[in-house]
């Protein structure tokens, strides 16, 4: 599976805010209510844009893919659970439509991820998956060869760590 991941622009934020809602309530019908449920804006769309890198990824012209690259640490992220590194990139908010998960897309965006990283020199990616059996991500990174380094709860939800050096 190729996917070409490419900056996003303010005439995509309301089709990310869509996918973004899509695969929450998708999430919500599978598994039910929970830290999942919850729908973006285009405005929470537009906040990304000013203030991180955010990337799509097209299929057909349609966007199937996005997530949010950025050199600010999120207040979800505690550091104490990742390496010492100076230059870690975060990786948040990525989302795949429902209907192309379980194809490859979402491997395909993280080693589109990993040239990224690695073109701007950083040490390593950090991200956070909700920690749930069922619905949080973080088997899909540990398949993807992500390290698990800790777990955590944020305002009471609970969160796994994972982190991949560049």
């Amino acid at each position: 599976m190729r996917v070409k991941l490419q900056p996003a622009t303010v005439e995509d934020a309301e089709a990310i805010a869509s996918l973004r809602n899509a695969v929450s309530d998708d999430l919500t019908f599978k598994y039910g209510k929970g830290w999942w449920t919850h729908h973006c804006t285009t405005a929470g769309v537009l906040f990304d844009l000013r203030n991180a890198e955010l990337y799509v990824a097209l299929h057909r012209d349609d966007i199937v893919a996005s997530l949010v690259l950025n050199t600010k640490k999120p207040w979800s992220i505690d550091l104490k659970h990742f390496s010492n590194l100076k230059r870690p990139i975060y990786l948040t908010a990525m989302v795949v439509a429902p209907e192309l998960q379980r194809q490859g897309h979402g491997r395909a965006c993280l080693a589109e991820v990993v040239k990224l990283v690695r073109r701007v020199k950083a040490d390593a990616i950090f991200l956070e998956a909700y920690d749930h059996p069922a619905a949080g991500a973080g088997p899909f990174y540990a398949k993807c060869g992500w390290r698990n380094c800790g777990r955590a709860a944020y305002r009471g939800v609970p969160l796994v760590y994972y982190e991949l050096l560049a």
